[in-house]
C-alpha cells in the first residue's frame, strides 16, 4: 500500500514559511496536486495557536492571487501546529507519537537558520524520525565559503544519505529555466548550433531596483557575489552550459552540470581586475523616487568596501566552450528589475548584406526569467519597400500560449512538488556546491590581495561604468534588457523585456 505523506516545517510560523511555502502549497491545492492524505504541520518555538497562524496564512493569501473560500477550508484542513523546539529530541520525540513512519512518508522543510541545522538533524535522529526515505529540504545561505558549507554539508551527511537531501535555488524552480532543457535537447536545430561554432558570447543578467533594504548587516558579511553568483548565476551558467545528458535523470543532469562548474578557468590575480568588477550603489533615483546610497544607508561612521553589484568574465575550458566568453552580472539598486539569459549567436561568415545591417544586433536567444518569464529568438527581416531597404530586427515568441498559465506554478510551488515526488532534477548537489565555492573563493582571495575596489554607481543605472569598460576591452557591450525589436515580430507582437 502506498505511503501518506507529511510535510514538517520547522520555522512554520517563520517568515518564509507565511511568504513563500503555505502559499506554494495552496496553489498545488488549487491545482488537485496533493494527495488526498497530505498533511503539513508547522512546528514553532513561540507559543501560537493554530488559529493565529491560520490567520496569517489566509490574510497572505487572500492579497496574492485566486482566492476561494472552498478551497482554503480543504487547505486548512490539512494544517496543523504544533509548538516545540526542534533542536531538542525531547520535543521532537512528543512529534514522532504522531506519525507512523512505515505509513507516511516524512519530508522536513528547514525553514530555519543553518546555524541549528545540525541539532536539528541529531534531535531528529534520536527521536526516531530518520528512515531511509525521510527527506529533508534546506535555503541557503549554505556557507559563506567552502569551508563552512563543508560544515554544513557534514552535519546533514552525518544523519541523511545525500538521496534524501534537497538544496533549493528557486531560480530552477522557474518555468523558463527548467524549458531550457526542453530547448535545448528537444529540438535539433538548437542542439546543432549550441556551441562556440555558432555562439559568440553568453550575457546572464539579474538587475533588482530594491536597496539592500534591512539586510545590511547580512550584505557586509556577503556581498553580491556570495548572495546571488554563487548559487543563483552559477545554476543558471551550468544550464546554458552542460554537455546532452545520456536522460533526464537526476543524477545525469547533476553530473553534468558538476562538469561545466570544474571546467570553470580560475580567474587568476594578474586577470582580477579586468575580469571581475565590484560596486556599491551611490544616490540616485529609482523611477521617480530618490533614494540613498549604501553608504549613507549604513551611515558615514562605517567605511564599506562590500559590493552591490558584481561583473565578472567567465570563461569554461572545455571544447564546446572554447573562446566563448560567459559575462555575468547583478545589482542592487539598477535601472529596473530583469532576470535574463542571452545568447549571442555569430555573424554569418560571409554577409552579403553590409549596409543594410550596421547596427544591428543579429541573431539572439533571449530567455526571460522575471518579472515576466519567456523565451524569444530575435533576427533579421528585409523591411518593406523598394530597394536595398535596411533590415530590421524581429522576434519569434517562444512563450507560452496565456491559456497555459492556469496550469503554471511558482519557483516554491514546483520545487515542493518536486520533492513531493522524490525527484532531485531541480536540486543541487553538495559536489556542485563545493565545486562552486571552489571558484567564488578564488575570487573572493585575489580580490582581497589585489585590494579591488567597489566602485560607486548611481542608483537607476545598470552598474558602474567599469564593467562596460570591461566589455569594450573584449569589443563587445552589455545588451540592452529594455531593448524591443522595431516593428512587430512577424508571428505575432515581440514582447518588451
Amino acid at each position: 500500500m502506498a505511503k501518506t505523506s507529511e510535510l514538517l516545517i520547522i520555522g512554520g510560523d517563520g517568515d518564509l514559511a507565511i511568504r513563500k511555502l503555505y502559499p506554494a502549497l495552496f496553489s498545488l491545492e488549487q491545482a488537485g496536486e496533493l494527495s488526498e492524505g497530505f498533511t503539513i504541520v508547522g512546528m514553532a518555538r513561540k507559543p501560537k495557536s493554530r488559529d493565529e497562524v491560520l490567520k496569517l496564512i489566509k490574510g497572505r493569501l487572500e492579497t496574492s492571487g485566486r482566492f476561494y473560500e472552498e478551497e482554503w477550508q480543504r487547505f486548512a484542513n490539512r494544517i496543523d501546529l504544533r509548538q516545540g523546539d526542534a533542536s531538542s529530541a525531547e520535543s521532537l520525540s512528543e512529534y514522532a507519537k504522531t506519525i507512523d513512519l512505515e505509513k507516511t512518508q516524512l519530508t522536513a522543510y528547514f525553514a530555519i537558520p543553518p546555524s541549528i541545522f545540525e541539532s536539528v538533524c541529531n534531535a531528529m535522529d534520536a527521536a526516531g524520525l530518520v528512515v531511509p526515505d525521510t527527506r529533508v529540504v534546506v535555503e541557503k545561505p549554505l556557507g559563506t565559503d567552502k569551508a563552512s558549507f563543508c560544515k554544513i554539508h557534514d552535519s546533514l551527511a552525518k544523519i541523511f544519505a545525500e538521496t534524501q537531501v534537497y538544496r533549493i535555488d528557486h531560480y530552477l524552480g522557474k518555468e523558463s529555466v527548467q524549458n531550457l532543457l526542453a530547448l535545448r535537447f528537444a529540438n535539433i536545430f538548437f542542439g546543432s548550433l549550441w556551441n562556440g561554432s555558432y555562439i559568440e558570447n553568453v550575457q546572464i543578467t539579474i538587475a533588482e531596483t530594491v536597496g539592500v533594504e534591512d539586510r545590511h548587516e547580512f550584505y557586509e558579511e556577503t556581498g553580491a557575489l556570495r548572495d546571488m553568483v554563487q548559487n543563483h548565476m552559477m545554476q543558471l551558467l551550468c544550464l546554458v552550459a552542460l554537455e546532452p545528458p545520456a536522460n533526464k535523470s537526476a543524477d545525469m543532469i547533476r553530473g553534468e552540470k558538476l562538469k561545466v562548474l570544474k571546467s570553470l578557468k580560475p580567474i587568476e590575480l594578474a586577470d582580477i581586475n579586468a575580469k571581475t568588477i565590484r560596486g556599491q550603489y551611490a544616490a540616485g533615483s529609482i523611477g521617480d523616487e530618490l533614494v540613498p546610497g549604501y553608504q549613507q544607508e549604513i551611515g558615514p561612521e562605517k567605511d564599506s568596501n562590500v559590493e552591490t553589484y558584481v561583473a565578472i568574465k567567465a570563461e569554461i575550458d572545455n571544447w564546446r566552450w572554447a573562446n566563448v566568453p560567459f559575462y555575468l552580472r547583478t545589482g542592487k539598486r539598477m535601472s529596473s528589475r530583469c532576470a535574463e539569459i542571452i545568447i549571442q549567436f555569430r555573424n554569418p561568415k560571409h554577409n552579403i548584406f553590409p549596409s543594410q545591417t550596421i547596427g544591428l544586433a543579429g541573431n539572439q536567444l533571449r530567455i526571460r526569467l522575471q518579472p515576466d518569464e519567456g523565451i524569444e529568438l530575435h533576427f533579421l527581416n528585409k523591411g518593406p519597400g523598394v530597394g536595398e531597404t535596411p533590415m530590421e530586427e524581429v522576434s519569434l515568441s517562444l512563450d507560452a500560449p496565456d491559456s497555459f498559465a492556469q496550469h503554471s506554478f511558482d519557483a516554491y510551488a514546483r520545487l515542493l512538488l518536486e520533492v513531493l515526488n522524490g525527484d532531485q532534477t531541480l536540486f543541487v548537489s553538495a559536489d556542485e556546491v563545493i565545486a562552486s565555492w571552489d571558484w567564488i573563493d578564488q575570487i573572493r582571495e585575489n580580490w582581497q590581495t589585489a585590494k579591488s575596489k567597489a566602485y560607486p554607481y548611481a542608483s537607476g543605472t545598470m552598474g558602474p561604468s567599469q564593467a562596460v569598460v570591461m566589455m569594450a576591452r573584449d569589443s563587445r557591450e552589455w545588451i540592452d534588457l529594455s531593448r524591443q525589436t522595431n516593428r512587430p515580430g512577424i508571428y505575432g507582437n515581440s514582447q518588451s523585456t
